[in-house]
């Protein structure tokens, strides 16, 4: 039988002289107690019945309170009746308390997720997030033992603190830059909503961090290094073929994930007779739809009968990081002062190749494949900058110009 009684603990009043109401549970004669996180001063504390003595609202709200953890210990000892599990006062405790919980640990849970996460690349997810969130994992495996000295820690034991270390020690220790750190504090606060919507930890400790990003201006070839750089020639064949592919995304728009898995299914008739790229995009499951420009027209015919290609593919595109590699190496060949990425050239498409032709930011995001077009106006942005620089440049031209028929007259 179980047998609850409410009592203080007069010995350990506060200031005011308040003292904390304790719950003593008593089975087949032993006992447990714990705190219930109350207090009240003696005077109007009736030890007979286990409650506040007084008709106040804050009276009323305590005794309540108080009702409510008899009535939930109750029902936590017909849960471990009915489990079939002894039922002593320290298991009832422990139960109410949740004590009784094995603790989730923290990368326990986020390699749980990565598992999950990679099981599904190619459906609901890209090997990109993949990979990005596996990285992230590995920072807070680093960050937890050189900080912390833990290899793991109960994902409970995560508060405002720790996130906030976890940031400052991307930025400072791990040289990531502001927008990097940030994603990556990111993909860790997905793992912790997790933890919450499962019950593992009580409060979300993300409530009052949030994720601001800082707005990057995106590099893009002008026309004159675009040309430039299909001028250029190179005697490294390898140089030429990730030249030819980078050149590719420049008059398409696709990413890297998108164009190394390009292949002739992914090639129709458009509505104009013309040959498009219609595809799906690697990161977002979005569909692109591209008319193929003459420029990409003629790298697809120069590769048409390579032997370099396989599976269908059409392009022989090389590993992310080997074709970033080449493309420094190509950038200072051919006398481009910009750091050239494969993503890189996808911004190149947007700005140089599409909007400031007159093609209309809708159709431009609909080629890229973007979810919204407020991904897309940051281009325009871009454009906007470039031109108040040119309308600069036009007035200095005017400028002059004044002067010297001031100067005639």
């Amino acid at each position: 039988m179980v047998s609850l009684l409410f009592y203080l603990r007069k010995y350990k009043s506060d200031r005011v002289g308040r003292s904390m109401i304790y719950v003593r549970i008593t089975i087949d004669g032993k006992r447990s107690e714990f705190s219930s996180g109350r207090k009240v001063h003696p005077s109007i504390w009736d030890a007979a019945y286990g409650k506040v003595l007084g008709f106040s609202q804050e009276v009323r709200q305590l005794n309540s309170y108080l009702s409510k953890i008899r009535t939930d210990l109750y029902l936590h000892a017909d849960k471990l009746k009915g489990q079939g599990q002894t039922l002593t006062a320290v298991s009832l405790k422990e139960s109410y308390l949740g004590l009784d919980k094995p603790n989730k640990m923290l990368l326990e849970i986020f390699q749980e997720h990565n598992n999950q996460v990679e099981s599904l690349v190619g459906r609901d997810f890209a090997a990109g997030t993949s990979e990005r969130y596996r990285t992230a994992m590995s920072h807070l495996k680093e960050y937890l033992q050189k900080e912390h000295r833990r290899n793991d820690i109960p994902v409970q034991h995560v508060n405002h603190t720790f996130i906030s270390g976890f940031e400052y020690y991307l930025k400072t220790k791990r040289k990531c830059s502001y927008n990097t750190a940030i994603k990556y504090v990111v993909n860790f606060k997905k793992i912790i909503r997790i933890a919450y919507a499962n019950g593992w930890i009580t409060k979300d400790p993300f409530a009052n961090w949030k994720a601001r990003l800082k707005t990057v201006d995106r590099e893009f070839l002008t026309n004159e290094e675009l040309q430039q750089l299909i001028d250029h020639p190179f005697s490294n064949e390898r140089l030429e073929h990730v030249r030819d592919c980078f050149v590719f995304c420049c008059f398409t728009g696709l990413a890297y994930a998108d164009v190394k898995k390009l292949t002739h299914n992914d090639f129709v008739i458009g509505i104009d007779g013309e040959l498009w790229i219609n595809t799906k995009r690697a990161k977002t499951n979005t569909k692109s739809n591209i008319p193929v420009l003459p420029t990409a027209m003629m790298i697809l015919e120069k590769y048409e009968n390579s032997p370099l290609l396989i599976d269908k593919r059409v392009l022989p595109v090389l590993t992310n990081q080997k074709m970033n590699a080449y493309l420094k190496e190509i950038a200072d060949l051919s006398g481009i002062k910009k750091h050239l990425t494969t993503h890189l050239a996808r911004h190149t498409f947007a700005t140089t190749v599409t909007l400031s032709n007159g093609v209309s930011i809708e159709s431009v995001s609909k080629m890229l494949g973007h979810k919204s077009l407020r991904t897309t106006q940051h281009y325009a942005k871009i454009l906007n900058r470039k031109v108040s620089e040119d309308m600069q440049l036009l007035k200095k031209k005017l400028s002059f110009q004044k002067k010297v028929a001031s100067g005639n007259t």
